[in-house]
């Protein structure tokens, strides 16, 4: 590892936290820092654990420039920060736009002040709703299957509407490229599924593996929405554990793989319909919930989303390790062994 100073934005997330926390153990000589608003519930509950770690927190936010004025050098940011609800920016724009946008600029800003360089966290969404779900479907008995398509990779068209949360990581991924070219900052893009595992607080809208297993869990109803109400959409998901170890490689060849774009996910092998998930959380919990039905779908629903990592796998000598039964146990003991806290929420 060549750096020694690393900032994980939106560090007391789910994704941010794991990430500082796995290359604070891997590299103890590594100095990491953590800015988060702490305005997701459940990012409080984070903090002590990246204590014990040995990683600064600082109360921040990517929105406001002078939050960012930092008095310590950085030498790489995992720019992790975002609202990575849909249906927040359906409610909100401009709230979505500011953090997703002008946050992830004010990031770059700091890169080129500190020569910095910057792996970047977008999201699947980036590619149009429209155009995935024109991708012909069958349905089967417990999913929704593409038969002959294995999944998306970079080349899938962008053009077209993609919410706005998708949007706003798009022109940040844009305006990425620019500071690359005009600066020379070495950074990269991820466009990621599904990612799950522990310390998770999954919401209806963001995070629905972990929703479903805490569902399960503390005997709370769910709902199949949309596409018929019969909970045959289908996501891969990729393990946290999985994320980082690619996230590591990237960073130790980030001059190299620099203006790079990579789709990463579980692919096919690791996915789960949500009746395949009701399943598994009913066999590992071994609670039954009343799963209710909405037969409309919402704004930007897709019925199938599947990675193809071809290019990742080529390129790093990488593939998800853990399968969907794996990612799901580890859910569930994590739940278990929080249930006091997590039930506060």
């Amino acid at each position: 590892m060549k750096y020694n100073n690393i900032l994980v934005t939106g560090g007391a997330g789910f994704i941010g936290s794991n990430l500082a926390v796995y290359f604070k153990q891997k590299y103890p000589f590594l100095k990491i820092f953590v800015l988060d608003n702490l305005i997701r519930k459940g990012s409080e509950f984070n903090l002590p654990r990246l204590k014990e770690s040995g990683i600064k927190f600082i109360r921040g936010d990517v929105r406001c420039p002078k939050d960012l004025n930092l008095r310590f050098d950085i030498d790489l940011i995992l720019e992790c920060s975002a609202e990575p609800s849909v249906l927040a920016g359906y409610q909100n724009p401009s709230y979505i736009i500011d953090t997703n946008l002008n946050g992830t600029v004010n990031c770059l800003e700091l890169c080129r002040k500190r020569k910095a360089g910057m792996i970047f966290l977008s999201t699947s969404r980036v590619y149009p709703y429209e155009k995935i779900n024109a991708v012909r479907r069958l349905e089967t008995k417990n999913r929704f299957e593409w038969p002959g398509f294995s999944g998306i990779n970079t080349d899938f068209p962008l053009t077209g509407p993609k919410t706005l949360y998708g949007a706003t990581k798009l022109s940040s991924e844009l305006i990425l490229q620019e500071y690359i070219a005009a600066y020379g900052i070495k950074a990269l893009v991820d466009r990621l599924g599904v990612v799950a595992g522990p310390w998770q607080f999954g919401k209806v809208d963001q995070g629905v593996f972990t929703y479903w297993m805490l569902a399960h869990y503390f005997k709370r109803p769910l709902k199949y929405i949309g596409f018929g109400g019969k909970g045959k959409q289908v996501r891969d998901l990729l393990h946290i554990d999985d994320l980082c170890r690619v996230i590591d490689l990237q960073a130790n060849s980030l001059s190299e793989l620099s203006g790079t774009t990579y789709n990463i996910g579980g692919t096919k092998e690791v996915s789960l319909s949500l009746l395949e998930a009701t399943a598994l959380c009913r066999k590992i919990t071994g609670n039954k919930i009343k799963v209710g039905r909405i037969l409309r779908e919402r704004p930007g629903d897709v019925a199938i989303y599947l990675t193809d990592n071809k290019k990742v796998t080529r390129e790093l000598n990488w593939k998800p390790q853990k399968q969907a039964s794996m990612i799901l146990n580890d859910i569930y003991n994590w739940i278990r062994t929080n249930e006091g806290r997590l039930k506060k929420l």
